[in-house]
């Protein structure tokens, strides 16, 4: 059978040209044929396309890393796993295995951390909306609760009423630390004064005491020196406090917001050179604290970090399904994983790599999903080589949000594996089928067919 006639596309090619940046990319150095030693092949072969996977190396490799950056500098550092950034039960039992607490933003991640073993008083409880009941059980049971917003302080007075006793609490700030745009939407702003008025509020309550500071800048910041402003302004508003209301501050917790080797959308220089390692951030927070404590006071510091620590760890196995010229003659390629999969596709430029070696040169291309969408784009300018139809991608990183912000949209989600440091391959959640979809759903009985 003949097929039908397709009008040709001229574009001119400039791959291999040098210009100041360097050469473009070869097909030969896009080549990843496996993960952590797992054949990128048998891992399609045995739990399908697309296909998450996680290496428990790079996540205790990176763990590792960051603790010892501060245990260097600042020995009583803890680790707040961030749930929000991944709650795969694995994930977080490999971090809370590392000796993280656990950083959670709602009822469902408090219930889940409880659920992995995780004591009370070593979860911290953020986010602008807790509800009356979860905020009971999380100050009954000892967690280390950072209060968002007036009417969450009147929810704290009622639960310290309940329990009878002086509670101790948290209050998140926000602040200009330099960083634009400024995260203002949560917790009291230190500037002009609403910090300070719900610290007065505590005080005359006689039912919640202030031991705890919190504030995170942002996310992906690039600049540590904005950390150590942040630390600087956070260590003089809790000697103020301490002067004025008697509160003393035992613990500074700054949030997350440590980038990983990812690439933002419209960044300039690759991560390599944009990404400033984790002891940079280390130093300016430490260098900020050591210049603005008072002798003898050496409170505990909190890090939230997400990101850093799992985005590198996540890799997704996606295949191409059609190849398709553009009307402008742009390459295009349908895979099997969309926006569905990967919602961070819309910040980041992420690496693509092919399974194989391919002939031809790499040109600019399109990787779009299977949604039958407009905005299912995964990356809208990829240099790669022809690729034929079958062909193995893998992108990342992807360790980050992807799995917390997927979507079950018009496609099942597909399983996520664990690759082990002994190179072994354990499903760490099951691909879904029509029964997850169905499950909680209810027909009357009127509507039904048959």
């Amino acid at each position: 059978m003949s097929l039908p006639y397709e009008k040709p596309a001229i574009t001119r090619l400039v791959s291999g040209l040098m210009n100041k940046f360097g050469n473009r990319p070869a097909a030969d150095r896009l080549v990843r044929t496996h993960i952590d030693g797992a054949p990128i092949e048998r891992l399609v072969a045995e739990h399908g396309s697309p296909l998450f996977v996680f290496s428990e190396r790079t996540i205790t490799r990176s763990v590792r890393r960051l603790k010892q950056a501060f245990a260097q500098r600042w020995p009583d550092t803890v680790l707040g796993w961030s749930y929000k950034t991944n709650y795969l039960g694995a994930i977080c039992a490999l971090m809370h295995r590392e000796g993280s607490w656990a950083e959670v933003v709602s009822g469902m991640e408090y219930e889940k951390a409880r659920g992995l073993g995780v004591p009370g008083d070593h979860i911290v409880f953020n986010g602008p909306m807790k509800p009356l009941a979860e905020l009971r059980r999380a100050l009954a049971e000892g967690a280390l609760v950072n209060a968002d917003h007036h009417d969450e302080l009147d929810d704290m007075l009622a639960v310290a009423s309940e329990l009878g006793r002086e509670v101790a609490v948290g209050l998140r700030l926000n602040l200009d630390a330099g960083i634009h745009p400024q995260w203002s939407r949560f917790g009291f702003n230190l500037e002009n004064g609403q910090a300070l008025a719900a610290v007065e509020r505590m005080a005359r309550s006689g039912r919640l005491r202030l031991r705890a500071l919190h504030c995170h800048i942002g996310t992906f910041i690039l600049d540590p020196e904005a950390y150590g402003r942040q630390v600087a302004k956070m260590v003089e508003f809790a000697y103020q406090v301490q002067e004025r209301f008697g509160f003393v501050i035992d613990t500074l917790d700054l949030g997350g917001g440590f980038p990983s080797r990812n690439r933002l959308k419209g960044t300039y220089l690759p991560a390599d050179v944009a990404v400033p390692p984790v002891e940079d951030y280390a130093e300016a927070i430490t260098a900020a604290l050591q210049r603005s404590l008072r002798p003898g006071h050496r409170p505990r510091l909190i890090l939230e970090s997400g990101r850093h620590l799992v985005d590198e760890a996540g890799s997704l196995i996606t295949s191409v399904v059609a190849c398709k010229r553009l009307p402008d003659g742009t390459a295009s390629y349908v895979i099997d994983a969309g926006v569905n999969l990967l919602y961070t596709a819309t910040w980041y430029a992420f690496n693509v790599e092919i399974d194989r070696p391919l002939p031809g040169a790499c040109e600019p291309s399109l990787l779009y999903g299977p949604l039958c969408m407009n905005i299912d784009v995964v990356h809208e300018r990829v240099q790669l080589p022809p690729l034929p139809r079958g062909t193995r991608l893998v992108v990342g990183p992807v360790g980050a949000y992807s799995v917390t912000q997927w979507m079950q949209f018009i496609h099942y989600r597909p399983a996520v594996v664990l690759v082990g440091e002994q190179g072994q391959v354990e499903v760490i959640r099951e691909g879904e089928d029509l029964s997850d979809l169905t499950r909680r759903e209810r027909v009357p009985e009127r509507l039904r067919q048959g």
